[in-house]
């Protein structure tokens, strides 16, 4: 992530020290699952939760070795957890851990940006409302053509708004999937049940047919709505830099008490925040075409995504 920009809310869902987490959460899952229908010893589970652990510069440092981080990551527990560790991962492949962990950190972020919308839109209808009769120039090409009100203008703003969270939770929908269906999605080292009571108690959805890996289909939905979303964003941030100009002066950022705009010029008060959404809407529209292309992989299984 971009540190400059990066939420500590979200940078946090994608440090490693959560992702691993997330790993050690799902493995202990699928222990206990496998516990309940007798696959492992009882009382094996407990003893896992007890002594389970791991170092993120650990398993770095193990995977310099390896080079597969799954195993670098088992090792590095196993290191932690003893005997019982054998048990560890028992039936599953690499994909049920990592594919159905990226879900997890994909839903954790989504939710945010999801609440994000939410408060936005809030914080537009009261702009609306507040303007309904505030009368301001309408214009097309950038020309001035009939009167309109600002409410109106902002209104256009929340309903747009209520569009891309109706796709947001559509797409959450989509990407709230696991699956722990082991090599080559088959079953055919593990028992179905186990996913089942997995699912459960994450409360995802099972991928119908995983192939060893959930398909990137769903991935792509959700950066592309994140797309239109940050499309929309840069369009009322384009609103905003072009009434805020000198020549029109509409409009105008908050500004804080102590900002400063030029290093040279003090009466600047530059969109800044406009222009950064600006910017990074490019960003964020650059990535679906990955995302896409990721869709494309061979038979069951590759890791050109």
């Amino acid at each position: 992530m971009i540190p400059r920009y990066s939420r500590k809310i979200l940078k946090d869902i994608w440090e490693d020290q959560n992702k691993f987490q997330i790993w050690l959460d799902i493995e202990i899952l699928a222990c206990e699952a496998m516990e309940k229908l007798g696959h492992i010893p009882k009382g094996t589970t407990n003893k896992i939760k007890k002594k389970a652990n791991f170092k993120v510069k650990e398993i770095e440092q193990i995977e310099k070795k390896t080079r597969h981080d799954v195993i670098a990551f088992l090792t590095n527990v196993a290191k932690y957890v003893g005997n019982e560790s054998r048990y560890i991962h028992k039936g599953l492949t690499s994909s049920d851990i990592l594919d159905t962990s990226f879900s997890i950190q994909l839903h954790q972020s989504s939710l945010i940006i999801q609440k994000g919308l939410i408060d936005f839109g809030n914080l537009l209808i009261k702009l609306s409302k507040k303007h309904k009769y505030t009368v301001c120039i309408g214009r097309s090409h950038g020309i001035h053509a009939e009167a309109t009100t600002f409410g109106l203008k902002i209104l256009g703003y929340f309903e747009e708004n209520k569009r891309n969270l109706a796709r947001l939770k559509d797409s959450i929908k989509e990407i709230q999937t696991m699956q722990m269906s082991g090599p080559i999605g088959t079953y055919s080292n593990i028992d179905h049940r186990v996913e089942k009571m997995v699912a459960q108690k994450l409360r995802f959805k099972i991928e119908p047919v995983s192939t060893q890996i959930i398909p990137r289909d769903r991935h792509a939905d959700l950066f592309s709505s994140f797309s239109i979303i940050a499309s929309s964003l840069e369009r009322l941030a384009t609103e905003i830099r072009h009434l805020q100009r000198t020549e029109v002066l509409e409009v105008e950022e908050g500004f804080g008490k102590d900002q400063k705009g030029s290093s040279a010029m003090p009466h600047k008060k530059n969109p800044i925040l406009s222009e950064n959404v600006s910017g990074l809407a490019k960003v964020i529209r650059s990535l679906v075409l990955p995302a896409l292309e990721n869709i494309i992989t061979w038979h069951e299984r590759d890791i050109s995504h």
